[in-house]
């Protein structure tokens, strides 16, 4: 946390005013810059005699932005340290966010100037608040400002503490969606950072419910770039937009509608499926920029996931080469690349030419996964009379689960 050391006996409220209006009027000539200068800083002075902290931060952060261009970064950031530091001054909580909102949007209403000091200067504001709705405040104002800047590989790692954010903010969903949107916008900024984005524009999507049919509609143009952003991902596998009420309602929009058809095909369906969407709209796939040998590649690797998880852990040669559509000697290769994307575990039995798959992922884990594990350790309890039952946390991102907890029971 910063600390303020007075170094004159002048107020260091009334220092800050005093020093930029003098950088201000500093061209005017004496004649006209005096009484400028005097003017404001008997401004000052009463706001500071009679409490008034809000019209003392306005007044401090438009003088302070009239010269930030003309001062060092090291001054800039002195004379924002100065003026935060107001904060720690105000009882009020209505009139503290007041305070935070003036000095945090005049922060980053000049993105294009000194942006990474400007960030820095955001991020002293956040730890000096223990308000927690002005910090979320901040935050965002942090976000639009790391995006406009530019400078967004300085918050980026930020976004792993987002879970422990939410639990201090204790922000409503409507808050949520603005936060989740502004940071897969942040993500989308950098292209090796797809899968993030795309997993917080998921969870902002996700913050719709089926009786949320009024605001639903202005979730429709994240919806289509959620499943645009997941088609065009060559690392991405699985998603869990499909049963999404912001998603689902694209099903029946007359214009929307075929970003839904191919959603459902690249999750539930094979090769033939996508095969016969594009020929029935190829100019629906370039208007979104989606590469049909990319589309193609991808629909054979999720293809091949489908046959594993259907076929009781044994592919034959042939079953791939025709879901595939690839010649016989290209089965091996596409079955390596399967492997290399982490999407299957199998052995290739030459002699027999089939795969023996002893894992696979899930395009989706949804209700039906759900239900099929559920019934999994079913079977398991009936076969002894002693059983463990495992639960499981899934982890989307990495194809896997992680055992938290084991009871054992006893059955009769």
């Amino acid at each position: 946390m910063t600390t303020i050391v007075p170094t004159s006996e002048e107020d260091p409220f009334l220092a800050v005013v005093r020093f930029t209006s003098q950088l201000a009027w500093a061209d005017a000539g004496p004649e006209a810059a005096e009484p400028e200068i005097t003017r404001l800083c008997k401004e000052a002075e009463e706001s500071i005699v009679a409490g008034k902290s809000l019209e003392l931060a306005t007044l401090m952060v438009t003088s302070a932005e009239l010269v930030s261009s003309k001062i060092s970064e090291k001054d800039l950031e002195c004379t924002y340290t100065i003026i935060c530091s107001l904060v720690k001054k105000v009882n009020s909580p209505e009139e503290l966010l007041e305070i935070v909102k003036a000095i945090s949007s005049k922060v980053a209403q000049q993105p294009s100037d000194k942006a990474s000091l400007r960030l820095k200067i955001l991020f002293n504001l956040y730890n000096l608040l223990d308000h927690p709705y002005a910090r979320f405040q901040v935050y965002m104002k942090a976000l639009t400002l790391a995006v406009d800047g530019k400078v967004t590989e300085y918050i980026v790692s930020s976004f792993k503490k987002i879970d422990n954010f939410l639990k201090e903010w204790n922000i409503d969903i409507k808050d949520q969606r603005e936060l989740f949107l502004a940071i897969a916008n942040v993500l989308k900024e950098n292209k090796s950072l797809v899968k993030e984005s795309l997993e917080f524009l998921t969870k902002y999507l996700a913050t719709f419910s089926k009786e949320d049919a009024q605001v639903l509609d202005e979730a429709k143009e994240e919806a289509v770039r959620a499943v645009i952003e997941f088609v065009k991902a060559s690392s991405i596998f699985q998603c869990d937009l499909l049963d999404l009420p912001a998603v689902a309602q694209l099903e029946k929009d007359a214009k929307y509608a075929p970003v839904y058809q191919l959603l459902k095909i690249f999750l539930t369906q094979r090769l033939n499926a996508y095969i016969e969407f594009q020929k029935a709209n190829s100019d629906f796939l370039q208007s979104y920029e989606l590469v049909d040998e990319d589309c193609v590649t991808k629909m054979r690797l999720l293809s091949l996931v489908d046959l594993a998880s259907d076929e009781s852990g044994k592919i034959p040669y042939a079953s791939i080469k025709d879901t595939l559509e690839v010649h016989e000697e290209e089965v091996e290769l596409w079955v390596v690349k399967a492997i290399t994307a982490k999407l299957i575990d199998c052995k290739m039995d030459q002699m027999n030419q089939v795969v023996i798959v002893s894992r696979c992922s899930e395009r989706e884990f949804g209700t039906k996964q759900w239900q099929s594990l559920r019934t999994k350790l079913a079977n398991w309890r009936v076969k002894t009379n002693t059983f463990t039952l495992f639960y499981y946390k899934a982890y989307p991102e990495s194809d896997s689960f992680v055992c938290f907890c084991r009871t054992t029971f006893q059955t009769s």
